[in-house]
């Protein structure tokens, strides 16, 4: 009994000690992360704003609407991570975004394995370091842009199905995008953000 309290004790010291050295880890985790997503979602946003110029260049009018709308949400989950992490005391990083723009089949299939990746690995990693560090805003921040995302595969899924089966005439003709939170719906959206509760007069239509 006297050797375990004595192995108890030793374990607390080195916990006191690693935690003393490093108290803010959970945190500085959070904010690196809330930094990552922006540097991500802004690349995001000005990728798929060119991947909508290309869609249209080649004559896909209602891709490019989708890949415009997803660019407007994209935009509003970079803003809404930029005043996360302001709120927790620190500063954005400046952003160079960078990628290439390719065939509009090929844009879709980047597109979907970029959101992919978001959806199984990146927020769902971010969401529980935020959640360890009680970063409630960043959490918010992130669960916005986590639920939207899985949204945006399907759609984009959708539409490289339908220029598969050179049925893209029959994608929507118009998008609206919760100015809150990113939320993207196909056609009108219902009277409130089904994420955020904003309502639907706030909306910003694509068409």
């Amino acid at each position: 009994m006297k050797k375990f309290f004595v192995v108890l004790l030793a374990v607390m010291i080195v916990t006191s000690i690693t935690f003393a050295k490093n108290p803010t880890a959970p945190m500085a985790r959070a904010i690196e992360d809330v930094k990552n997503a922006i540097v991500g979602e802004s690349t995001a946003s000005a990728k798929y704003a060119a991947y909508a110029k290309k869609a249209k260049e080649e004559g896909y009018t209602k891709v490019s609407l989708l890949f415009e709308a997803a660019s407007k949400a994209e935009a509003i989950h970079a803003g809404n991570h930029k005043a996360a992490l302001e709120q927790l005391g620190d500063k954005s990083p400046v952003v160079d975004p960078k990628f290439a723009v390719k065939s509009t089949k090929e844009n879709l299939e980047d597109a979907i394995k970029g959101e992919s990746y978001e959806i199984a690995t990146m927020y769902p990693e971010f969401m529980k370091d935020a959640n360890e560090a009680k970063a409630n805003i960043a959490l918010l921040s992130f669960n916005y842009a986590y639920q939207t995302e899985q949204k945006h595969k399907a759609m984009y899924t959708n539409a490289l199905k339908a220029l598969n089966e050179k049925n893209e005439k029959t994608l929507p003709s118009q998008y609206q995008v919760c100015p809150t939170c990113g939320n993207t719906y196909e056609g009108t959206a219902p009277a409130r953000c089904g994420i955020s509760m904003t309502p639907r007069e706030r909306f910003l239509t694509i068409m």
